[in-house]
């Protein structure tokens, strides 16, 4: 590692440990002092929402532990003592407790939002099941399956499952706000906290900061906004978080569409079309199972070649349209994906700022930051020689 890298990442720990002081956030989900405050919080939303056997337990009986994977809120698996029999066949035995985090709960609507449109996808089969919803999170079905890998990510028949399953999600009607400012309004709003934030005792001048921060942060984004634009996506019912971890697959099941479930909607909205390809493509770069710090990994060369994509969309169509799938079907998808990821790598470079100074889940925001708008970087540099191919 050169000196200057060593220079940059000891800044990044300095700069974390600041943040996380100041704004008072120094305790982590995996310690003692946060599963006692959750303990009571939960035991109270499973003996109300699910009713029957829970409505018996003592909160001594009660069981529940810590999950991880969740970068925006935090999760746990809730149980009933293997020794207490249920009093109804179709009782659960464990489900999973999602409480949302900072940025989910200070985003307007989002409960609400987020609330229908997980009942509307459990009745539908296309998600777990809802078991209750609360301002603070919401109980659901817990699946006994894996989480995809980055590694699984790269597999034909798997990412043409999740091509042939996105493609269907984006036909849906769903009751949300049609018009695509869903990604305008997260961007502006992450940028606001941002500022606030960092502008607190100089850091945003930080020399380390400004290393790998747009010069003029909000006219960079007001640009990129306005070029895309031009690229004049559809805009449809999107996931907009299609990471690793929130697919799950049944190892065990035979079927490629059924071994596939896509969970985790917090983030659902309208949005242009290329905004959920690009996001997703650039996903195949991103490794969260990192058990040492910055506890994630990225790898270039995992970005999906022309071939690769093109494979992709042929899936996606295959469950998008009933039409015949054209050169210029294919081409028109690539150039949005591309173009799209582009706001990928800005939004979650916000995003990560956000959490380094609000989330207490322990993860390397801040250098996830850093790799997102370096990459942004690249990637715009790269973007005109890319869509010429």
């Amino acid at each position: 590692m050169s000196n200057s890298q060593s220079s940059l990442l000891e800044f990044l720990r300095t700069l974390k440990s600041f943040v996380l002081l100041f704004f008072g956030h120094q305790k982590r989900m995996g310690d003692d002092r946060c599963l006692v405050n959750i303990n009571k919080k939960a035991y109270d939303w499973c003996k109300e929402c699910l009713g029957g056997t829970w409505s018996t337990l003592s909160e001594d009986e009660f069981q529940i532990v810590p999950l991880s994977g969740g970068l925006t809120n935090y999760l746990y698996i809730c149980s009933l003592p293997n020794e207490i029999p249920v009093l109804r066949p179709d009782e659960p035995r464990k489900v999973l407790l999602r409480v949302y985090g900072h940025i989910a709960k200070t985003s307007a609507g989002f409960v609400v939002r987020n609330s229908v449109i997980f009942a509307i996808l459990s009745e539908k089969c296309l998600g777990p099941k809802l078991f209750g919803a609360f301002p603070d999170g919401r109980l659901e079905e817990y699946i006994p399956a894996r989480c995809l890998s980055r590694t699984d990510l790269l597999n034909p028949v798997i990412f043409k499952g999740i091509a042939t399953k996105l493609g269907y999600f984006h036909t849906l009607e769903m009751p949300l706000c049609k018009r695509p400012k869903w990604l305008h309004d997260v961007m502006y709003r992450w940028l606001s906290e941002v500022k606030e934030a960092f502008l607190c005792n100089g850091l945003w001048k930080h020399e380390e900061l400004r290393k790998f921060l747009p010069k003029n942060l909000e006219k960079e984004m007001h640009d990129l906004m306005d070029s895309l634009e031009k690229v004049n996506s559809p805009v449809v019912f999107c996931h907009n978080d299609l990471q690793e971890g929130n697919v799950l697959i049944l190892d065990s099941c035979t079927d490629p569409l059924k071994k596939l479930t896509v969970i985790d909607w917090e983030y659902c909205a309208y949005n242009y079309r290329g905004f959920d390809l690009g996001n997703h493509f650039l996903e195949w770069c991103y490794d969260y199972n990192v058990d040492e710090p910055p506890y994630f990994a990225f790898y270039e060369e995992g970005y999906p070649s022309k071939k690769q994509q093109y494979e992709f969309f042929e899936a996606y169509l295959s469950a998008y349209s009933k039409n015949e799938i054209t050169d210029q079907d294919l081409k028109t998808l690539f150039i949005e994906a591309n173009s799209f990821a582009l706001a990928s790598h800005f939004m979650w470079g916000l995003w990560s700022l956000v959490q380094s100074r609000t989330s207490e889940i322990n993860f390397g925001y801040l250098e996830y930051a850093q790799s997102r708008f370096d990459q942004y970087r690249r990637m715009k540099q790269l973007l005109p020689t890319l869509l010429e191919e």
